[in-house]
């Protein structure tokens, strides 16, 4: 029971559970997360999507097992390894999938709800179909990101605007193609994924650059151009380390490391240097200014 509860945990992948975090970013650039009861319902959502993302790995890992057994790195998690029967796994993943919209419903925030089972059923046809798709399954895989920015705004009331729905889906565009091209650059990492036959280094590269080009010159005229006073400075100054961290994740893509996103995210030092510095000055610019 202690080593099935050991490859079950695995089996949810706790590392990609920093991709939720992105719940946050609504209430964060809204100044409310200095709210107790605001931060304290945002982290809920943020257990929630924790909760129905480890649900669809578990499924995705029954479907792909044997894809995974010819993959150097995935023929090692559990279901494909036989650390968690298929079975186990599916019963799980149904379980946690069902669980995480439900316990939405006693709160009465339908908008949460609503967003919570487009978030399952995107991933679901992802798994089940988009995947195989070129060009839609790069757009699927950014689409889940903007639904999790999306979540943390709906649980609390505040509203979006055009200016940071559009970073959180060029930053997710950014982030999906650096991980197909990753994939590329790396012989044998793709695991059979049906997809990368119908893509080239050069092609990714260019929706990097043209998602990444775009992303900065957004970023910059909202923080130029929708400020006043002293916010203005530190939401100006944000833009460097923006700029920075930008160029260090094209640099580890060009070295074949943006494979899997949440590991250079919390290994990557000067990476997580330059996010640190642009969370700080845009919170400055937010709480001070």
């Amino acid at each position: 029971m202690r080593a099935r509860a050991a490859a079950l945990l695995r089996a949810c992948r706790p590392k990609q559970w920093v991709k939720n975090l992105l719940v946050f970013a609504a209430p964060g650039a809204a100044g409310r997360l200095d709210d107790p009861a605001v931060f304290g319902w945002t982290a809920v959502v943020f257990v929630l999507f924790c909760v129905a993302a480890s649900g669809t790995y578990l499924l995705n890992d029954v479907r792909d097992a044997e894809e995974d057994r010819r993959h150097e790195r995935k023929r090692r998690r559990p279901v494909a390894s036989g650390a968690l029967s298929p079975r186990f796994a599916a019963v799980a993943g149904a379980v946690l999938v069902v669980a995480a919209p439900l316990a939405v419903l006693p709160t009465g925030r339908l908008p949460l709800f609503v967003v919570l089972v487009g978030y399952l059923l995107l991933t679901g046809a992802y798994t089940l179909w988009l995947k195989d798709i070129a060009v839609c399954d790069i757009v699927a895989v950014a689409g889940c990101h903007v639904l999790r920015a999306l979540a943390g705004g709906v649980a609390i009331g505040v509203p979006f605007t055009s200016w940071f729905l559009i970073v959180v889906l060029l930053a997710a565009l950014l982030v999906v193609a650096g991980k197909r091209e990753a994939e590329l650059r790396n012989p044998g990492s793709g695991g059979g994924r049906a997809t990368l036959a119908r893509y080239s280094v050069r092609y990714l590269a260019q929706v990097r650059t043209m998602a990444a080009g775009a992303m900065i010159v957004t970023y910059c005229l909202w923080a130029l151009e929708n400020h006043t006073g002293p916010e203005l400075g530190f939401h100006a100054a944000s833009i460097v380390p923006f700029i920075m961290f930008v160029l260090r994740h094209h640099l580890l893509v060009d070295r074949g490391q943006g494979e899997e996103p949440e590991e250079i995210a919390l290994r990557d030092r000067p990476l997580q240097v330059s996010l640190l510095g642009l969370v700080v000055l845009v919170g400055l610019g937010i709480y001070v200014g």
